[in-house]
């Protein structure tokens, strides 16, 4: 019976949750907003009254973003005695953002996670390096949040979520072990490439020849880890620097970036994958006194 659930096991897949501050009582809030951040890979979904967090959900995104929008909503919404219709403001980001009816506001990615980023490490941000399941970007803010410049990986899924959840499987290693596994006490030469299907192809013949999962685990992080640094020096790393997204969970991932670029990325409490909703629900914020507010915000974005 071990052995067949096993063989059924997601090793790609993060845990799902919601969460709600009990010590809130939103029905005193003068303002409640939501972002809702459909990635993917994952959707998020953050609750804020008057600009704190409230409630939140992080949920797998399926094929269908307006189901997956509407799922993370749910489960944010559960257990709080709050409707949608109690929200005031809702903006929609992520791949998924055109698709959400029930957004008043769609806002890209890129400025949510901007927005996102000040809030979970604070204003000295400059730039932020967001992680995702299916691209890398690079972002450079001002003061107040407002995006100088970008720059994304190629339409590959090397160095990104995808790419983990593919070796996850591959290896039967669960994805939340994946970077504490690859930190090894002899670092192997990386992977020749990072391309995901040649990547798996290179890992199994590594695999066959008598190296150990954990071994071709840190290759492969380590190749990843070197195409990260090469879009990051592309892009331009300003202080105070820091890391969004899924990957941010992964230390392996994360050790070996810091040691190459010689730089220590500011930590935070939250959730590195909130910071897209996060961002989206602040900017609901600010939209939500009205026409006047929404042309002064216009210009962060």
């Amino acid at each position: 019976m071990a052995e067949q659930n096993e063989q059924n096991k997601e090793f790609w897949r993060w845990k799902e949750y919601s969460w709600h501050d009990q010590a809130i009582d939103w029905q005193k809030a003068s303002v409640i907003t939501c972002g809702v951040d459909v990635g993917s890979v994952s959707s998020q979904c953050v609750i804020m009254c008057d600009g704190k967090l409230y409630s939140l959900a992080s949920m797998r995104t399926g094929a269908n973003s307006l189901n997956s929008a509407l799922k993370t909503l749910d489960q944010a919404l559960a257990g709080t005695g709050m409707t949608k219709d109690n929200i005031d403001f809702t903006v929609g980001t992520g791949y998924g953002r055109v698709n959400i009816p029930f957004a008043d506001k769609a806002i890209t990615e890129i400025s949510c996670n901007a927005r996102g980023a000040l809030f979970m490490y604070g204003p000295t941000v400059r730039t932020i390096l967001d992680m995702g399941g299916q691209d890398c970007k690079v972002i450079n803010v001002d003061e107040n949040g407002k995006v100088l410049s970008f720059v994304m990986n190629d339409k590959c899924a090397a160095g990104t979520g995808r790419g983990l959840e593919a070796f996850a499987e591959l290896l039967e290693i669960p994805i939340q072990e994946l970077g504490a596994r690859s930190l090894v006490a002899e670092e192997p030469e990386p992977l020749n490439n990072t391309c995901v299907v040649f990547a798996k192809s290179e890992a199994i013949r590594l695999l066959r020849s008598g190296w150990s999962k954990e071994k071709v685990l840190a290759a492969y992080c380590a190749a990843m880890a070197q195409r990260i640094i090469a879009l990051l020096k592309r892009g331009g790393i300003h202080q105070d620097f820091v890391i969004t997204g899924g990957i941010a969970k992964n230390i392996g991932i994360v050790s070996r970036l810091k040691k190459g670029l010689g730089l220590t990325a500011l930590k935070t409490a939250y959730d590195t994958q909130l910071a897209g909703a996060i961002g989206a629900a602040l900017f609901a914020l600010s939209l939500a006194s009205g026409p006047l507010n929404e042309q002064r915000q216009s210009k962060l974005y």
